[in-house]
């Protein structure tokens, strides 16, 4: 497990910061409650995104932590599964970002 890097202040950083913990938790050092807890708390990003994606993400992350409490696929979603929409989601927050950056 990795410790929690600081909130970023830059959307861009925020996201960045994700990244590299999704990556960490799809290698399994990074505990999903772990990296959900670093998702919510970086409001700069969540800020700087239609309100949409904080819905989606809040959903995403929901859904992971209850994955969590069971084995990898005896629940209705796979861990597996909400770890891919969850980086389709940065992928698309990242486009988003990148719009809005001038």
């Amino acid at each position: 497990m990795t410790t929690t890097p600081p909130h970023a202040a830059r959307p861009a950083d925020a996201l960045a910061t994700l990244t590299a913990a999704l990556a960490e938790l799809q290698a399994a050092r990074m505990a999903p409650h772990a990296f959900s807890q670093l998702a919510r708390s970086q409001p700069a990003l969540l800020t700087a995104l239609p309100p949409r994606y904080a819905q989606v993400l809040t959903d995403l992350l929901d859904r992971l932590e209850s994955s969590a409490l069971f084995s990898e696929e005896s629940c209705s979603f796979s861990q597996s599964g909400l770890i891919d929409n969850l980086q389709t989601w940065m992928d698309r927050a990242s486009g988003q970002i990148a719009e809005a950056t001038p």
